[in-house]
This record gives structure tokens, C-alpha cells and sequence, in this order.
């Protein structure tokens, strides 16, 4: 009998454990695709931005109407700080089940929004009114999305595998990235010019939106963070959450914005710079420097989670440096290697990624990993949406000034400059790997 029993026993304890691995894949896969989605809805602007300006704005000046449009692109970033500290504050007020549900609702509406909204030939002024609107909702949901959905990565996971977790994050950005260009690609290749400034574009924003509704149901169809359940979430009592991260977590919210510097502004220069770039500096065509740009795009995707995998094994601080200090070390002659054609700017793209995956495998766990559960989707949300939206969204203008004013060579000066800033931060920070998190 007490074999049998023993038995049973040891039967319900790995049924169990295999309900909560299933329970924390289930959790994983909902905010890996939910944030894919988000992010086909933020990004099929810019994919479109060329063909709709004129929709938006008066069609007799086209460069002034890409202009104008690519202004209301800039003004989403100006509102992601702020989407950063209410949404975070919501998230850990009210659950990070519900914030994301609510960020991929405003992020997928404002996408169907833009979608039907009549131009400006018919509607007059009130066409960009509701464009400008609608994309400042979009970096609302943008600044709160990457708080609450690493926050809900992490707390997720088995506790030696919060890296991995975590990665997921960053691997459904760039997923969400290629999806909207990908759209991009099939739109313009199939239908001509009227059609495509007529319709297709409004097409692909309302695709976008559709997908949210996707997003939407696997949202709501997962259960809480246990993190969230245990710190007592919901309570009206609690603390406010910014008031508590700024007051008695200030350290580690100024290490979040320090973690961010490096990686947001070497991925923006590599990934979204190099192509334009090469394509200046050495008349290689644009079309063959976005072919490289995208397989590495897509090797660096596929790599991800097994740079999670290195950091649950090894640690945050060694992959961290490696990101930086290989940066520190090679900024100067990668640059100076894409001079020599399509198979040279391939490989010099291949091992910029392969470096880059050391900080972004690791960014969504190392911000989870400073704050408890009652701070931790403001902690991670507001530091991260400042730094993204200064260094960042700074970066192509920077670039291009220094283009402009004849130092376009010296670009790579710049991207050592945050490789030192990120070496020094990942340096003297404290090694989270194996930390209990509540």
C-alpha cells in the first residue's frame, strides 16, 4: 500500500510539474505573440509612410507631405515615456494580464482607426488631426508594452530560465518588424501605384489592426503572474507605484535607463543605419544593403533565444560585456570593412548581430530583475522609454547630421562612444543571474 501510494504520489507531483510547464509555455507564447502583433501595428507605419503622406496632408507638395508624415512618426516616440509611467503604473496596479490587453487594444484600434479615417482631400485639416492622434495613442501603447510584457516574461518563467523568457521579448519585436515589411513587400509588388495610395495601404493598417484582435484573445486567455497574485496585487492600499520606484528604487532605475543607452543606439545604428549608409558611402545599391540588413535581421531573430539560454547558463554580465566590448573593440574596422561589396557588408552585418544578441537576449530580464513585483512594469517601463526616446530616437538624426557636415566617417566614434558607456554600466552592475525574484 505504501508502494502503491509512494507511486501515486510521485505520478501527481510530475503531472504537475508538467501542467505548470505547460501553464508557463501557454504564458510565453501569449506575450510573444501578443507583442508581435503590437508591434506589426507600430511599425506598418513606417513601412507605408511614403505611399499615404498623401492622403494625410496636401498632395501638391509630395516631399512636404513625407515630411509632415514622418513628423507624426517622430511625435509616437515623444509619447512612449509617457505611455511608459501611466501604463507601468497600471500594470502593477491592476495586473500585467490586463495591461497588455489593454496596450495591444489601444495600439490594434488606433491601427483601424487610421485604416478608414477618410484623407485629406475629403475631410480637410480634421485627415491629420486624427493621423497625429491616433499615432500618439500608438506610442502611448508602445511605452507601456515593453514594461508589461517583460515584466509578464519573466514572472512567467522557470527561475533558471528567465533569460530565455525574456528574449522572447525582443525576438517578437523584430518579428512584428519583418511582418510589416513583409506586407510592405507583397502590397507594392502586386498592385500598381493607384491602387496601392488608394486602398493597399489602408489595407495593410487594417490587417494590422485584425491581427490584434489575435493578440487580444491569447491575452485574455492567460492567468495572472503568480509575482503579481503574491505581492498582492489589486489592493487599492498599495503604494503608488512611481512614487515608490522613485523614492526607494532610484539606483535601479537609473541602471535600467544605463542598460538601454548602449543597446538601443548600437541597434538603431546597425539595424536602421547601416543600409543607408553603405548605400552612400560606397554607391553599393540600396536594394543589396536591405538584403544583407535582412539576413542578418533574420539570423539575429533565430539567435535570441539561445543567447537567453548562454545568460541563464553563464550570467548577465559576461554576455552583457561581450555585447559592448566586442562593439568597443570592432566599431572601427567593421566600418571600415563594408568598403569591400555585398558578401564584405554581409559578414560585417552577421557579426554585429551575433554581438548585439549579448544585449538585447538579456535587456528584458536584467530590467525584471531590479524591482520587486510591486514596482517592477513602472521600474522597467518609464527608465526604458526615456532612454529609448532620447538615444534612440535621436540616432538617424544624429547620423545624418554628421553626414551632412562632412563626417560620415567618423560615425563609428559615435557607436564607440555608447559601447564605453555600456561597458562601464554592465561592468560595475550586480550580477542578477540565479537572484530570487518575488
Amino acid at each position: 500500500m505504501e508502494g502503491r501510494a509512494g507511486a501515486e504520489g510521485a505520478q501527481g507531483t510530475a503531472g504537475t510539474a508538467r501542467t505548470d510547464a505547460a501553464v508557463r509555455r501557454r504564458a510565453i507564447w501569449a506575450g510573444a505573440v501578443g507583442n508581435t502583433v503590437e508591434w506589426v501595428d507600430w511599425a506598418v507605419y513606417s513601412t507605408f509612410a511614403s505611399v499615404f503622406g498623401g492622403q494625410f496632408f496636401p498632395s501638391h507638395a509630395p516631399e512636404a507631405a513625407l515630411l509632415s508624415t514622418l513628423a507624426v512618426f517622430a511625435v509616437g516616440f515623444v509619447m512612449r515615456p509617457v505611455g511608459g509611467a501611466v501604463l507601468g503604473v497600471y500594470g502593477d496596479r491592476h495586473g500585467r494580464k490586463k495591461g497588455m490587453t489593454l496596450t495591444i487594444s489601444l495600439m490594434a484600434g488606433a491601427a483601424l482607426v487610421i485604416a478608414v479615417c477618410p484623407g485629406y482631400s475629403t475631410i480637410g485639416v480634421a485627415a491629420p488631426i486624427v493621423l497625429v492622434l491616433a499615432r500618439l495613442v500608438q506610442g502611448f501603447s508602445a511605452g507601456g508594452e515593453f514594461g508589461t510584457s517583460s515584466a509578464f516574461l519573466v514572472e512567467s518563467a522557470a527561475p533558471a530560465r528567465r533569460a530565455l523568457a525574456g528574449s522572447w521579448q525582443q525576438v517578437s519585436v523584430g518579428a512584428g518588424t519583418l511582418i510589416a515589411s513583409v506586407t510592405g513587400t507583397i502590397l507594392t509588388s502586386t498592385l500598381d501605384d493607384h491602387a496601392l495610395q488608394t486602398w493597399g495601404w489602408r489595407l495593410a493598417f487594417a490587417l494590422a489592426g485584425l491581427l490584434g484582435l489575435i493578440g487580444l484573445w491569447l491575452r485574455t486567455s492567460v492567468e495572472e503572474t503568480e509575482s503579481f497574485q503574491r505581492a498582492g496585487g489589486g489592493r487599492p492600499e498599495r503604494p503608488h507605484p512611481l512614487r515608490t520606484m522613485l523614492v526607494e528604487h532610484p539606483r535601479a532605475a537609473l541602471r535600467v535607463a544605463g542598460v538601454t543607452v548602449a543597446g538601443t543606439l548600437i541597434y538603431y545604428l546597425w539595424v536602421s543605419y547601416m543600409p543607408n549608409y553603405v548605400h552612400v558611402t560606397t554607391g553599393m545599391p540600396l536594394s543589396r544593403a536591405l538584403l544583407a540588413n535582412s539576413i542578418s535581421l533574420v539570423v539575429f531573430l533565430v539567435l535570441l533565444p539561445f543567447g537567453g539560454m548562454l545568460s541563464d547558463r553563464i550570467g548577465r554580465k559576461p554576455t552583457m560585456l561581450a555585447f559592448a566590448g566586442g562593439f568597443l573593440v570592432l566599431a572601427w574596422p567593421l566600418f571600415h570593412l563594408v568598403q569591400g561589396g555585398f558578401w564584405s557588408l554581409l559578414a560585417v552585418e552577421l557579426i554585429g548581430v551575433v554581438l548585439l544578441v549579448g544585449y538585447s537576449a538579456n535587456c528584458a530580464v536584467i530590467m525584471a530583475e531590479q524591482f520587486p513585483p510591486e514596482v517592477r512594469t513602472t521600474g522597467i517601463a518609464l527608465p526604458y522609454a526615456l532612454a529609448v526616446a532620447v538615444f534612440g530616437g535621436t540616432a538617424p538624426y544624429i547620423t545624418t547630421w554628421m553626414s551632412a557636415h562632412g563626417a560620415r566617417g567618423l560615425v563609428w566614434i559615435y557607436l564607440s562612444a555608447a559601447a564605453l558607456v555600456g561597458v562601464l554600466v554592465y561592468a560595475t552592475m550586480p550580477e542578477t543571474k540565479g537572484k530570487e525574484i518575488e
